[in-house]
């Protein structure tokens, strides 16, 4: 079963790809590749991490306005990349809310407020959360909540159709996820340069009008998701209504900016979007 656009990570210059689409009702409309091969999925462990957030949020167990971080800095401002963390050094370079710096520190000092308000490792917390009620039994995270997940296209497809009809969170909590937080907030999206303004919701990035950007030209503005530096995406397009996961072994580079928009808006044409 495959969308005939899905064969065009074929020609992509990696060792080892594997992609699939999942419609909103969770139908999986088309894979291509080894779906059960485990990839290290990078930057897009940060969208599981943040569910978890928000499961721990509903939960009662932190609140998103509550202090996480440096001073003045929120639970909500660490998940929306405004919290003032350096990009991987556990040091403030702004004031939370002022500028959209990309923090894989953020995320880890999200993790350890979980850790301890959960009384668990974030990890274990992640899989009780998150994995093991929606099956995903092949991915673990081995390290840093921002960047150590390991997963497989099969799993990642059950999240993206969890991310279209949640069963785990309340619609309006991950409604709220998706809408952008401090409006006007410029920053640098990693690999892709300066951007005004640089938009993100809770722990997902938010498509707007970024340009350039990794995903499609044809690729609505409300579409969200993220990319890792592993050479790996997922991204949900509520307007096409539908998601698309596409994990590959090879680093990030110009390889992926020339090659992930086609093969998205080749998705979306053949979706009929």
């Amino acid at each position: 079963m495959s969308l005939q656009s899905l064969a065009l990570i074929a020609n992509w210059p990696v060792p080892t790809a594997a992609a699939a689409v999942v419609r909103a009702d969770g139908t999986v409309v088309g894979t291509q590749g080894p779906g059960q091969h485990r990839f290290a999925l990078a930057s897009v462990t940060k969208p599981l991490a943040a569910y978890a957030a928000l499961v721990a949020y509903e939960e009662g167990a932190i609140e998103l306005d509550e202090p996480a971080g440096p001073p003045d800095s929120t639970v909500r401002h660490l998940l929306a990349h405004t919290s003032g963390l350096a990009f991987d050094e556990h040091r403030v370079t702004s004031a939370p809310g002022e500028r959209r710096l990309y923090s894989n520190a953020g995320f880890e000092v999200l993790g350890d407020h979980i850790a301890k308000a959960a009384e668990m490792p974030f990890a274990e917390y992640l899989r009780q959360a998150v994995l093991e009620p929606l099956g995903m039994t092949a991915t673990t995270l081995d390290g840093s909540p921002a960047k150590d997940g390991v997963s497989t296209v099969e799993d990642l497809v059950r999240f993206a159709a969890e991310l279209q009809a949640p069963r785990l969170l309340d619609p309006r909590t991950v409604a709220e996820a998706m809408t952008v937080q401090y409006p006007g907030t410029k920053g640098v999206l990693p690999g892709y340069g300066h951007q005004s303004p640089n938009d993100w919701g809770l722990g997902f990035e938010i498509r707007d009008s970024k340009s350039p950007h990794w995903t499609g030209s044809s690729s609505s503005p409300r579409t969200f998701g993220h990319f890792g530096q592993s050479g790996t995406f997922l991204w949900v397009d509520p307007v096409a209504g539908a998601a698309c996961v596409a994990l590959t072994d090879r680093a990030f580079g110009p390889w992926a900016v020339e090659a992930w928009p086609p093969f998205t808006d080749a998705v979306l044409a053949e979706l009929g979007a």
